[in-house]
């Protein structure tokens, strides 16, 4: 354990500096909810599961449902993180693998499939097995330290084969008019249903977000780097004097409230991001994330910063510290890049920067797993749920050019709170990787096609919502959720 993990609960009268604290939610209802679950027959051997089946759960249900066992309330204490893998990733690679002893070059005109390996980096590589025995691909990094906690989805289907659409697939679960994103991202629907009292609910480093028909606080405020994020945070220089400040509020305070500005959907929206800037201004954020500060030191050892100005290993303890700081509710970064890789630099560049990223997210998961959550003895990891994703995966044949084009197939990742770690869903066929359906409700790839679906990026969306209790009519995504997950 790092020498940050060790004493960041131990010194909390230091930690308080730079993290947000606060009172852990009282469940007043949980113990009648959990009492509806188990007259209904929900709670089983291996978690809370139907016996019924999960695709009809009622509104009762879906609430007992998000009252997890060890004392908090998920419709309440659930923070995200959205980790983008910018470029399309080789699934080979990382998330879905094969074995190139079984997948052989000598095989390829009846699999269809070309690992690889020994290609890679010019020195060759081999699947790696984490300690539960799962398969990860040679560049999966430090991610498989946490392989107990992590939840792999093989056999995904994108459905396009074009950037801007997969991209804008996933972060919406809603496949785009043309490469124009139809609907609000998932992190706008989780804001605006769980991040109102945030200064800055939805936060967005160097991913696309969007919003549509969710109020307008859940808007990603969008920056490019903690640079950025700190001029925005930081109050006008010089500033104004007091007296003028408090009479140019209660000015336009006064003006928002007259008939006319309430009747007025734009004054209103208006009023709502004077309000929430004047909160970001005056909350004394900017100091949480300029990590060249002194008392950043261990912080900067245990994601190995050497960039303080912008990098994947910075903005990913930034979209950590927007959420222990009490800044944010939901965060999107990009953590990799440059995987775009049609020609021979698939062999330096791909397996690389994905590893680069899947450290980041180790380092993510190891900076939240030390630092209690509000007093209550708890880490952050029970409450942040973090999901990895890239706009779909490469051709599992390299091209003539020695490197892979754009697939359908895709896989994705899920970690921390509300999240059944240890575990593969579904599968890519063993036969050119294609998406196979899967059983829903167990996670297993199905030969029948009829008897699961084939899952898309809306499934997990769904799955985050249906598990904070939006209902699944609200963001008419009109897939179940994967209940396995959670």
């Amino acid at each position: 354990m790092s020498k940050y993990k060790q004493n960041t609960v131990s010194k909390m009268t230091a930690h308080e500096r730079i993290t947000h604290s606060g009172q852990a939610h009282q469940l007043s209802r949980r113990g009648l909810l959990r009492g509806i679950a188990t007259a209904g027959g929900l709670i089983g051997a291996e978690g809370l599961i139907g016996a019924g089946g999960l695709g009809g759960w009622d509104g009762l249900t879906k609430l007992a449902l998000a009252q997890e066992s060890n004392g908090f309330d998920a419709t309440r204490d659930r923070y995200y993180i959205f980790c983008y893998f910018s470029g399309g990733w080789d699934i080979l690679v990382g998330l879905d693998p094969r074995d190139p002893g079984v997948f052989s070059d000598d095989r390829l005109r009846s699999t269809l499939i070309q690992p690889g390996y020994d290609r890679l980096d010019g020195i060759g590589r081999n699947v790696i097995y984490s300690p539960n025995g799962t398969m990860f691909g040679p560049h999966i990094g430090e991610l498989v330290r946490h392989a107990d906690r992590l939840a792999v989805v093989r056999g995904m289907s994108m459905e396009t084969l074009t950037h801007e659409a997969g991209r804008r697939r996933f972060l919406t679960g809603r496949p785009p008019s043309g490469l124009q994103a139809r609907g609000s991202s998932g992190s706008a629907w989780l804001a605006a249903h769980l991040g109102a009292e945030e200064p800055i609910p939805n936060l967005s480093v160097q991913v696309e977000a969007f919003n549509v028909d969710q109020p307008n606080y859940a808007s990603a405020l969008r920056v490019s780097n903690t640079d950025d994020l700190l001029r925005t945070l930081a109050p006008a220089d010089p500033p104004l004097s007091s007296l003028i400040s408090r009479q140019i509020s209660a000015s336009l305070t006064d003006a928002s409230n007259c008939s006319t500005a309430q009747r007025s959907a734009f004054w209103r929206a208006a009023e709502e991001s004077r309000l929430k800037a004047t909160e970001m201004t005056q909350g004394g954020f900017s100091e949480r994330f300029d990590f060249r500060r002194p008392e950043f030191s261990e912080l900067r050892s245990l994601y190995g910063m050497t960039n303080t100005n912008d990098s994947s290993e910075l903005r990913g303890a930034l979209a950590v510290q927007a959420l222990c700081s009490g800044m944010s509710r939901c965060v999107s970064v990009q953590v990799a890049n440059g995987l775009d890789t049609h020609f021979d630099n698939w062999e330096s560049d791909q397996g690389r920067n994905q590893e680069r990223g899947f450290d980041v997210v180790a380092r993510m998961v190891d900076d939240l797993s030390g630092r209690e959550y509000k007093g209550t003895g708890r880490s952050w990891l029970d409450h942040t749920t973090i999901v990895g994703f890239s706009e779909f995966s490469r051709t599992p044949l390299l091209n003539p050019n020695g490197g892979r084009d754009h697939a359908l197939t895709n896989a994705c990742f899920l970690i921390g709170g509300g999240i059944r770690g240890g575990q593969v869903i579904g599968a890519s066929s063993n036969v050119g990787m294609q998406p196979t359906a899967a059983n829903l409700h167990t996670g297993q790839s199905l030969v029948n096609p009829s008897a699961g679906e084939v899952i898309l990026p809306e499934h997990v969306l769904q799955t985050l919502f249906h598990e904070v209790g939006i209902p699944e009519s609200s963001a008419d995504f009109r897939v179940s959720p994967i209940s396995a997950l959670i």
